[in-house]
């Protein structure tokens, strides 16, 4: 499967040889920059561009063209590099090219494999008067490479881009990459033809033939074409090789066509030769008249886990709509036996009397036989929903399983980011045993509130407000383990807030393994410590961002996610203080700033309507039970129940022990 990546997102790499694919709307300069640990290029002797195209492991074109082909043996790069960066430039106006990439149709990239099948895929868009730009990049991190979607562009061309890389000779490399090109100007490859809408698509090349296959392959061999693809085209750049000396660099891949005096290519020009993406699990025939069994994983995506994600979001909304259908009949068979019996006793001879009680018998023999027919199609979408859910549970991961779920015996912190993660359960009244799992995507779009206040639909034996707030924080030290456990190590930290330290004993998991970046803050001064340190953070990333440097952070800085969790608020906060954690959860989560608040809105009315606009921001949670959630599609009231660990479980403090571990051998 392919992974469309976008801008800032990553993808393992399971393969050593690779080749990255280039297409783009005109004739584009491709190079690639070795990078040391810090992700800086150490000498000009670190760059393979037109005018020295060859570095170990690594070969790129000699040639301006419109697709390229650069060839890639991470198995072979020295032991001091740790990132190769693709950099796309447009050649300089005085080879008549557009002079940014906002002019040009947005630049495609692929890895492939050997075979031609694409491994990650990222379209750079959002470029205007960038004249170079960073593609992507593949870094090794704990010894395993992957590729990260970059896209940063550059307004200054190749020369702003190196100076940006840490090279002194910025502009002398700039300006002899131009100079390379130039010269090879008659050697460039034009743009592909478009078809006649206008569009170009991308595919997978056919695979090089074996040592035992006669006659030279066929070059622009059209592969398969997703299914977003509109029509094939012949790839044109330069042809595919590997830093072995076997390849031409300089040579140009054509169209196939016959020559005069070679062999004719008999090849259909759309017959495919790789293999398509494997199709998702299909359920083995049903009985004449019986529905298919369900089976995990049947929904459309790239991936497994994308499967799992939108199987659940279709259980959600079938469960909604189903119930709503119920809801709707039961509401009509009130109505129409409230009309009928109006009717009935409209006429005063049926008041009294033997008619009268026919005619209301009637009217509520057909209002129950119209419950009972909605009620047999309720149950019978049940009994489909609670199949489907118990084929899907046990085959979510560890991002989406609950703390009970087998799957956290196997738990190995992961490499990835999941695409979401498991807040919770939900479920309507007419499906109490039927549990949806609750999945948000990552990263976090708004900060979170578990609601320590007492509401009605609570329990009485959690009237005493300590026990409320003590499970509150539960909760809240559930949902952070979760959230540590499905990053990879390293790149979630987590700061706690508990002014009178009435948090302790709930935080004891997380405080006793190690993965807090610190020791829960204590009183007003912790309070102003730790929430200027994250509103420094995020005005700096701002910064950085709207100035286009986003690379250029002070060393050291912790491009992780920072998930804040602030316990007992109000408690220990001046007016400088609240209005400090307002903007954390206005401006935070768009550079990775999270806030999760474990408070009582009713204790916080001091402040009067101040904080109205913070809890309106915030994604309410409870510690029990409670019907405050609606859906998009007919707006029931779901009743949410947290995940919480079993009682006696110690799954969350064997998850935190790995990550620790992890994060130890990370750093």
């Amino acid at each position: 499967m392919t992974a469309e990546l976008v801008r800032g997102q990553n993808h393992p790499l399971s393969q050593a040889r690779l080749e990255i694919r280039i297409s783009a709307g005109t004739p584009i300069v491709a190079s690639a920059s070795l990078g040391d640990e810090k992700g800086k290029a150490r000498g000009v002797e670190w760059v393979a561009h037109p005018g020295a195209p060859t570095l170990p492991g690594l070969e790129v074109s000699r040639q301006a063209a419109a697709d390229h082909r650069l060839a890639v043996d991470l198995a072979a790069m020295p032991e001091a590099v740790h990132r190769v960066s693709v950099l796309l430039a447009l050649p300089t106006a005085a080879v008549g090219g557009p002079p940014r990439f906002g002019a040009v149709a947005a630049p495609f990239v692929a890895v492939t494999g050997l075979d031609g099948s694409e491994v990650a895929s990222y379209t750079i868009t959002g470029l205007d008067a960038e004249s170079a730009v960073v593609a992507l990049e593949l870094y090794r991190r704990q010894g395993a490479w992957k590729v990260r979607a970059v896209g940063q562009g550059y307004s200054g061309g190749l020369a702003e881009l190196f100076a940006d890389q840490g090279l002194p000779e910025a502009h002398h490399l700039a300006g002899g990459i131009h100079d390379a090109v130039a010269r090879g100007l008659a050697r460039s490859v034009p743009a592909p033809q478009r078809t006649a809408d206008g569009d170009r698509t991308r595919q997978t090349a056919a695979p090089a033939p074996g040592p035992d296959q006669a006659g030279p392959a066929p070059q622009g061999a059209p592969g398969p074409v997703p299914p977003h693809s509109s029509s094939p085209y012949h790839p044109q750049g330069a042809q595919p090789g590997y830093p072995t000396g076997s390849a031409d660099p300089s040579a140009v891949t054509q169209p196939s066509a016959p020559t005069a005096g070679g062999p004719v290519d008999y090849t259909h020009p759309g017959r495919q030769t790789a293999a398509p993406p494997p199709p998702p699990p299909t359920a083995p025939p049903a009985p004449p008249g019986q529905p298919a069994q369900p089976v995990a994983g049947d929904a459309t995506g790239w991936s497994m886990e994308e499967r799992l994600y939108n199987q659940v979001w279709g259980m959600f909304e079938d469960l909604a709509r189903t119930t709503a259908a119920y809801r709707s009949a039961v509401d009509f068979a009130d109505s129409r036996m409230e009309k009928e019996l109006d009717q009935a006793l409209s006429d005063p001879r049926n008041r009294i009397g033997g008619s009268g009680d026919a005619a209301r018998e009637a009217a509520r023999t057909k209002h129950a036989d119209l419950v009972d027919q909605a009620r047999a199609a309720l149950d019978r979408d049940l009994a489909q929903l609670t199949a489907e859910a118990e084929v899907v549970e046990p085959a979510l991961p560890p991002a989406y399983a609950r703390w009970d779920n087998p799957v956290w015996h196997a738990y190995r912190v992961p490499m990835e980011i999941p695409m979401a993660v498991r807040l919770g359960d939900l479920y309507l009244p007419e499906s109490e045993l039927l549990r949806i799992p609750m999945l948000v995507r990552l990263p976090l779009e708004r900060g979170l509130w578990i609601d320590s206040g007492n509401s009605g639909s609570f329990d009485e034996s959690y009237a005493d407000a300590h026990a409320l707030g003590h499970l509150a924080m539960t909760t809240a030290v559930a949902l952070a383990a979760r959230l540590l456990a499905v990053y990879p190590a390293g790149e979630f930290t987590v700061h706690v807030v508990d002014p009178a330290g009435s948090g302790a004993q709930a935080l004891a998991p997380l405080v006793r393994s190690g993965v807090l970046a610190g020791p829960p803050a204590l009183g007003a001064a912790g309070v102003t410590d730790v929430l200027t340190r994250l509103t420094q953070r995020v005005d700096l990333v701002q910064m950085a961002l709207r100035g286009g440097a986003a690379d250029s952070l002070p060393p050291g800085f912790d491009t992780a996610q920072q998930l804040l969790i602030v316990n007992d608020f109000p408690h220990g906060f001046d007016d400088r203080a609240v209005n400090q954690l307002r903007y954390l959860a206005d401006e935070g989560p768009a550079v990775g700033v999270h806030l999760m608040m474990v408070a009582d809105r009713e204790e916080a009315s001091a402040y009067g309507p101040l904080l109205d606009p913070l809890w309106r921001s915030l994604l309410r949670l409870t510690p029990l039970p409670d019907d405050h959630l609606a859906d998009p599609w007919v707006g029931h009231a779901w009743t949410y129940e947290p995940a919480l660990v079993p009682p006696g479980s110690q799954v969350l403090q064997q998850v935190l022990t790995l990550v620790a571990a992890a994060r130890t051998k990370y750093t």
